[in-house]
Formats: C-alpha cells, sequence, structure tokens
C-alpha cells in the first residue's frame, strides 16, 4: 500500500464545498469516484483543507491510499483525463504512509479579491467581490497590520464554529491594489470556519470608512463575532498554496 499526495485546483463555482455531503457535488466526491475508476480501487481521500461553497484553490491539498502500480507521478497525468473541466491535478507524487495532510506543520495561503470600480465586470463575477464604494486601500492596510501575530480570532470565524481553541496565528497580511482589484493575501497557521471571509468583510469595513483601523485590536479582544464586519462572498475567496514544514514524519 502506498500514500499519494494530490495538489489540486479547482474552481469552486459549481460545487458545494469540498467535503463529502448527500446529494449534492462536492470536490472530494468527484475526486473519489474518479480516483476509483481509474485505479479499480475504492479511494477515498483525505483532504488538507475543507473550502467552502463556492470558494476557489489553486493549491489544495488531498491523500489516498493505493495498492495500484500505476507510478505516483504519473497519476495526475491519467486523472486529469476523467476530470471535468474546472477540476485539476497539478501535481501527484509518493509520500510516507504516514503522512497526514491535516496534522502537519504548514502554512496556508489565501487570497480575496474585490472588484472596486463604478459597475461590475462580466469576466471577473466569479472570482472577485464587486463593491462600488471606493475603498481606501491604505486604511485597509492599517487596519489588516494589526492582525499580524498570535491572537484569539473568535471574533473573526462562524459562531457555528466548534474547534478545541480559536487561537491561529497569521504571519503575513497584505493589501494591495492593481488597477480596479483590491487583493488581501493571508498567510497563517491555520484558519478558522470562514474566518477569511471574516477578515476580508472586516477590512471592506475599514475601507469604506465605518470602521477605524486602530478598532481592529478591541475586535480582537471582545471574542465576539457581533464585533466584526459581514462575512465577505464566497466567490472572492482563493487558497493559493500550502507550505508543508517537514514532508518525511
Amino acid at each position: 500500500m502506498r500514500r499519494v499526495m494530490l495538489t489540486v485546483a479547482y474552481d469552486g463555482t459549481n460545487y458545494h464545498g469540498w467535503q463529502l455531503q448527500p446529494n449534492v457535488p462536492t470536490i472530494e466526491s468527484v475526486l473519489n469516484e474518479n480516483l476509483s475508476g481509474l485505479l479499480n480501487e475504492e479511494i477515498r481521500v483525505i483532504g488538507a483543507s475543507r473550502t467552502d461553497t463556492g470558494v476557489h484553490a489553486l493549491g489544495n491539498i488531498a491523500v489516498f491510499d493505493t495498492a495500484a502500480r500505476i507510478p505516483a507521478d504519473k497519476i495526475s497525468y491519467a486523472l486529469n483525463q476523467r476530470l471535468p473541466a474546472d477540476i485539476r491535478i497539478q501535481e501527484s507524487k509518493e509520500v510516507p504512509i504516514t503522512f497526514h495532510p491535516r496534522h502537519q506543520a504548514s502554512r496556508k495561503v489565501y487570497e480575496y479579491k474585490i472588484l472596486n470600480k463604478a459597475f461590475p465586470m462580466p469576466i471577473y463575477r466569479l472570482y472577485t467581490h464587486f463593491t462600488y464604494v471606493p475603498l481606501d486601500v491604505s486604511q485597509m492596510q492599517k487596519a489588516a497590520a494589526r492582525l499580524t501575530g498570535e491572537h484569539d480570532f473568535k471574533s473573526f470565524c462562524s459562531e457555528h464554529t466548534t474547534v478545541e481553541t480559536t487561537v491561529r496565528t497569521i504571519y503575513e497580511i497584505t493589501v494591495e491594489k492593481s488597477e480596479d482589484i483590491i487583493t488581501i493575501r493571508v498567510t497563517g497557521s491555520g484558519f478558522l470556519y470562514n474566518m477569511v471571509r471574516i477578515i476580508a468583510g472586516t477590512l471592506i469595513e475599514a475601507g469604506k470608512g465605518r470602521l477605524a483601523p486602530e478598532s481592529m485590536s478591541d475586535i480582537l479582544s471582545a471574542c465576539d463575532r457581533a464585533q466584526a464586519g459581514p462575512t465577505a462572498p464566497a466567490c472572492g475567496l482563493t487558497l493559493v498554496k500550502y507550505m508543508f514544514c517537514d514532508i518525511n514524519g
């Protein structure tokens, strides 16, 4: 038995997130079905990040175990011939049988994109959140800076989140604008349910002048979801990449 790791890119528009759900298409269900057909055995992948409905990925990670003899690096080519056009494997390789993507020390990078102009642009509608209200990027940058480091992010996660701790570390968060697109890029050790989308929604409030950058510290201290901004729409969010600290354990 071998363990194979996949780097998976997908447009999440037509899927109900990553995780298996009854009677609806998910990224996990499509991978399971097509891998099982390819390898002639029942395959169940383990995903590193359970992205939500409508969220995209350039590099989510999944692993699975197989007895098939096909070389691990060739699985990506064969699997891509079966997958729908909105899911593509970027790499496949063998990893230690003990490797588990959710138990491994890692850094994750997300980007949230905002189209900020007078009118929507149709070609961006699936991959950005549109707002016509002019956003002050400098205010967003000042607000974002207060989120770096280790904090209790209870104010920035869904009220329905059930985890042992809401403490997380953000290593870097940037806000940059290129023409009409504002990109919020967040690198962290891990993220709570809806955390990046709530951060984005709160920074948008700062950009609109509805929230002072200094108040971000108070929002963190409050540990109260009601104190942060709205949850930004899923379409603007993309999981850009995973970086594992050690893949040999």
